[in-house]
């Protein structure tokens, strides 16, 4: 297959460029400083590569790894709404459109939970919850506009498919997976504010496998949660990859220290205390199979392939 990989140069990305590469298909990347080159808002030569490509994936949008600031939200809702339009316009120009686009999303646009699991059809949607933290709804408003944008774009013959993410696990060096060992070896892999709120995740063999389970299964269009089915209170995650690494104690950290901790570090305590409590019921549905179904046989398997032992 020809897949053209937009904002393919993350972690995300790296992943799925190995994982195409090794079936033997083309992979053309669409990057600001790289491969064929886009400003993600804007049609121009790289929209050639849309015409007659198998598959488009869209994984562009500034990272939410940052103070939530007004700018650094202009920048974050901008990037994800331009390039998504663009990649619309892109097919909508193709005299041989893409037969399946895969545009990224993220699961917190789901309703900080404790009760029950969100899935795609009984789910609730955040933003409307009166207690709520106003960067956690902005983080939400950001969820459903890069949505809608997607919904609006006229594509008759290219199916859209919404990929409501949660973590994705790789053992790269400087991975999601890659910090929270590092945090954790030095005794800061404690619980995090209540540590009730629950954390959802996934195993980047999982998320490569369910990348192609969804090309290949026509039948499945719209939002599609790419999470494990089993998500976690954050205290046990925690305390899980304590195990797996090692660690002999995990500092606690009160809600207001955590926020004191994620200013330092020029991050966001939503990313942490916000209940993310996500499961794929219509991948499961559609008869797919995770590797991957429980977070100490990831987090196992993700270190030893972190220190090289496994492939």
């Amino acid at each position: 297959m020809k897949i053209v990989i937009a904002g393919g140069s993350g972690h995300v990305g790296a992943l799925l460029i190995r994982n195409f590469a090794s079936r033997g298909d083309e992979v053309v990347v669409l990057s600001r400083s790289k491969g064929v080159l886009w400003d993600g808002r804007t049609l121009g030569p790289w929209a050639e590569n849309i015409d007659g490509a198998d598959v488009v994936i869209n994984l562009a949008g500034r990272t939410v790894n940052c103070r939530y600031t007004a700018e650094n939200l202009k920048q974050m809702m901008d990037s994800r709404i331009d390039s998504t339009r663009v990649i619309g316009q892109a097919i909508q120009i193709a005299k041989n459109p893409p037969r399946v686009w895969l545009q990224s999303s993220t699961a917190t646009i789901y309703a900080h939970r404790l009760d029950a699991a969100n899935d795609e059809v009984t789910g609730i949607l955040g933003g409307d919850e009166p207690d709520a933290p106003f960067k956690w709804n902005a983080s939400i408003a950001i969820a459903k506009a890069w949505e809608t944008t997607l919904d609006q774009a006229e594509t008759p013959h290219t199916r859209k498919v919404a990929l409501r993410s949660a973590m994705t696990m790789s053992p790269d060096k400087g991975s999601i997976f890659d910090v929270f060992c590092s945090l954790a070896r030095k005794g800061l892999g404690g619980t995090l504010g209540s540590g009730k709120q629950y954390v959802s995740w996934i195993h980047e063999l999982d998320f490569a496998n369910a990348i192609q389970f969804l090309i290949e299964r026509e039948e499945l269009e719209g939002a599609v949660n790419l999470a494990s089915p089993n998500p976690l209170p954050q205290a046990e995650f925690a305390r899980v990859l304590r195990d797996v690494v090692g660690a002999r104690f995990g500092i606690p950290a009160p809600a207001w220290l955590v926020e004191f901790g994620t200013t330092l570090m020029r991050t966001e305590s939503e990313l942490v205390l916000k209940s993310r409590r996500v499961v794929p019921a219509r991948l499961l549905q559609a008869g797919f199979e995770f590797r991957f179904p429980n977070w100490a046989d990831a987090a196992g398997d993700l270190l030893l392939r972190a220190q090289g032992l496994i492939q």
